[in-house]
């Protein structure tokens, strides 16, 4: 009799193994292995044995260039996130935390659509078509062209491409589809292996741009295998907290455009539209108070003033805390050992928090100047004009550096009238606003 062969796959990142391991050697999970059923190993055996051996490969000279075609959502900050708008064919997946709007997003994408005559299925796996309906005649995307199926079985969902024609795919969400060939449960790598790679099929045979929406964990990464990263086109995060009107949609990864730009919807009655006039809104004018300082920031190729808040108290524990909100906590310690260092402001024995108005996360260095001029402000309590951006890197051995695109950032704070500026360098291009240098730490309490 033939020993039965006993295989297991890990849930996070799908690595397989004849022997049950506690830490899986690949993505480093732990407990993380399941028993697969002989279905399952036949499964993925066909998988393997139905790649052709024969050998494919040409030279890249040979190869004809496709021409990216690309439809809007007629969401302007969609379409700039996604590189100019929606190519067909694509996979796309978004996710975000409970709440934020994903599901209003691309309900309103899908009618939008809609609307120019393309045909657009939503299929969603959590809600009644009649709770999809109440949601719609709310954002007001009632469409002939809409069409809604409230489906978890994969193989019903691909009955109804295949009766219909459409153009435009939304999938709502990809943890709750399942695959009747397959015994685990949905969200399990295993389904969303096959899910996913059905999806792929699908949009690349038939010219179709899919959108899938993805839980999160409470890290804020994708809920359940990382794989699924891997495979879709485009990765698109929402972040922002679901009390506060502002979102942003962040690019993590797209195969046909850049990664850096973002874009700004804001919460209304009628569901997240466009954000307009976003120069003033990550700032407040109206008064000046000690620990607020203003500089400016480059998402893409969009300038953006953000107000740097910081707060800086005495500390009544052995330990004083050290706590930055949408700024990294490690970059902010080295700061503050920088500021002991080379300033000599005694910080070891008070809190220090930092704040980014607006629930932006800065990523870049650029911030570093304001973020010391905020805390000095704070220490001192000594409040610094709203006319006035801090722009510059800061080293560890208390050299400022210049940044790029500073002209395009002092343009920007001129246009919103910031009459000073306190950068490393003088810019380019003439302006018409005052500039300060300050290419030292030591220099920035002369400017005080």
């Amino acid at each position: 009799m033939a020993k039965k062969k006993i295989l297991f796959e890990c849930q996070h990142c799908g690595l397989t193994t004849p022997k049950w391991m506690g830490k899986c050697t690949n993505c480093g999970a732990w407990d993380s292995f399941v028993e697969l059923t002989q279905h399952q190993q036949e499964t993925i055996k066909q998988k393997k044995s139905s790649v052709s051996s024969s050998p494919k490969a040409v030279s890249i000279n040979d190869v004809v260039e496709e021409e990216i075609y690309r439809f809007s959502s007629l969401e302007s900050e969609l379409d700039n996130v996604l590189g100019g708008g929606i190519v067909p064919g694509s996979l796309t997946l978004i996710g975000g935390s409970p709440g934020v709007g994903k599901s209003t997003l691309l309900l309103k994408v899908g009618s939008n659509i809609a609307s120019t005559g393309k045909d657009v299925l939503y299929v969603t796996g959590e809600e009644s078509t009649g709770q999809i309906k109440l949601r719609a005649n709310r954002l007001k995307s009632n469409h002939d062209s809409l069409y809604l199926l409230s489906e978890i079985r994969l193989e019903q969902i691909l009955l109804e491409l295949e009766h219909r024609r459409y153009d435009f795919l939304i999938i709502d969400s990809i943890q709750t589809i399942y695959s009747e060939n397959i015994t685990s449960a949905p969200g399990s790598v295993t389904q969303v292996r096959q899910i996913t790679f059905e999806l792929m099929r699908i949009a690349k045979e038939k010219d179709i741009a899919i959108f899938i929406i993805g839980h999160i964990t409470k890290e804020g990464s994708i809920a359940g295998p990382r794989i699924l990263e891997h495979m879709v086109d485009t990765v698109l995060y929402f972040e922002g907290d679901s009390s506060q009107e502002l979102r942003i949609l962040r690019g993590f990864k797209n195969r046909f455009g850049a990664t850096s730009e973002i874009g700004v919807f804001e919460m209304k009655t009628e569901g997240l539209v466009c954000a307009t006039d976003i120069a003033s809104r990550f700032f407040n004018r109206n008064s000046s108070q000690s620990g607020s300082a203003l500089t400016v920031i480059m998402e893409g190729s969009r300038p953006i003033i953000l107000e740097v808040q910081a707060l800086v108290s005495e500390s009544h524990t052995p330990n004083a805390k050290r706590q930055a909100t949408g700024f990294d906590n490690n970059r902010l310690n080295m700061l503050l050992a920088l500021l002991e260092r080379k300033l000599e402001i005694p910080l070891s024995g008070y809190d220090v928090f930092i704040n980014i108005t607006g629930g932006i996360k800065i990523t870049e260095t650029a911030a570093d100047l304001a973020i010391l001029a905020a805390i000095i402000s704070s220490f001192r309590d000594r409040a610094i004009s709203k006319e006035t951006i801090f722009i510059g890197e800061v080293s560890l051995v208390g050299d400022v550096r210049e940044v790029y695109a500073l002209d395009a950032r002092l343009k920007e704070a001129k246009m919103q009238n910031i009459t000073k500026a306190v950068v490393s360098k003088k810019p380019l291009e003439k302006t018409l606003m005052k500039t300060f240098i300050v290419d030292e730490v030591t220099k920035l309490l002369e400017w005080y």
